[in-house]
């Protein structure tokens, strides 16, 4: 459900449900959020203890992980009971792991508070928690019963985390949706300031990209890999950094350098590239090299889950709209790529 106020549609979600108990989840800068959620759901009868975990994307861990279930477990949520995950990706990954290994799963609702988790991490039963030098490598596919976009949250993000999200809004463009990428370009002043109509539209279109393609493969085994454009290099950029670097400049600096490989290996044009780029730039995510050693964000793009004996299959542009899956990159051409990237 995508919309404004949506208190209402929770309690008949919540209701229709009839969950014999109920736990959220949630992070320290959202936790007046998941006060208004356990308050419109107490309405309808059922009590919702709350779990606060750090504010970080180190929250998605082992010892995080322990800790959400051991609060399962005290609140004695029991195989008809549901998981509530308010907030970002990095609440929604554990949480949404907690819901599937807990009693053998119970069920999940997901109430992103981010832009960022409503175009992408709530959908598609996606979950996890990281490794030591790997993103999102011990989770599980575990699909939400509900996912509850309440764009009223939005206007609370900060503005560095609101610019960040449309780095996976432009991956869908670029990847697979020409008309979003002509959508943005001519509302990127009515986006950046937070327009609610044109926010529904933009999250419409890429939660039904995503779900198109998940429905097609939700086990991620092909077509879902086009969704990973972007991810192959921001996701080891934000391993070699230690996660420092946020997920969206991650994945907004992995589209760079997967578009310039594919211009290396003449599949797109330099338009591709200077467009991506533009487009890029209007939502606030520059063109300006993080900090990071070439030589560990290579060493960690071959721990990448979806590598196989340390070989990646990238997904690379053609043009606007239309990316491909599946390829296979000279090692020479990733290095160069990547060491001028950061340079």
């Amino acid at each position: 459900m995508i919309g404004s106020n949506l208190q209402r549609e929770l309690r008949n979600v919540i209701t229709r449900l009839e969950p014999t108990g109920a736990a959220i989840i949630t992070d320290r800068n959202v936790r007046p959020w998941a006060l208004k959620v356990a308050k419109a759901i107490k309405r309808v009868g059922l009590k919702t203890p709350i779990h606060v975990i750090p504010a970080s994307e180190r929250s998605k861990s082992m010892a995080q992980l322990e800790e959400v279930l051991s609060f399962l477990e005290r609140r004695q949520i029991d195989r008809g009971g549901c998981v509530i995950a308010v907030g970002g990706g990095t609440v929604g990954d554990l949480a949404g792991l907690a819901a599937a290994v807990w009693q053998r799963g119970v069920r999940l609702v997901a109430v992103p508070t981010t832009l960022l988790a409503m175009v992408d991490s709530s959908i598609g039963g996606k979950t996890g928690v990281n490794g030591r030098s790997s993103k999102n490598a011990i989770g599980a596919f575990w699909q939400p019963s509900a996912v509850i976009s309440d764009l009223a949250a939005i206007e609370t993000l900060p503005a560095p985390t609101y610019r960040d999200a449309f780095a996976e809004v432009v991956k869908y463009a670029v990847a697979m949706d020409r008309g979003l990428f002509d959508l943005l370009q001519r509302n990127a002043p009515r986006l950046a300031d937070r327009d609610r109509s044109m926010l529904e539209r933009v999250v419409f279109r890429c939660v039904a990209a995503k779900a198109l393609i998940v429905a097609k493969d939700e086990r991620d085994r092909g077509p879902r890999a086009i969704l990973n454009y972007g991810h192959t290099a921001g996701h080891a950029l934000e391993a070699a950094t230690g996660f420092r670097v946020t997920h969206g400049r991650a994945v907004a600096f992995g589209m760079r350098v997967a578009a310039r490989i594919a211009l290396a290996m003449d599949l797109c044009s330099k338009r591709v590239v200077d467009a991506q780029d533009a487009l890029l730039e209007e939502f606030g995510l520059p063109d300006r090299p993080p900090h990071a050693d070439p030589k560990r964000v290579l060493a960690a793009m071959a721990l990448d889950k979806k590598a196989r004996r340390g070989k990646v299959a990238w997904v690379l542009p053609r043009r606007i709209g239309h990316s491909e899956i599946g390829h296979a990159v000279p090692g020479a051409i990733v290095r160069r790529v990547i060491t001028r990237s950061l340079a």
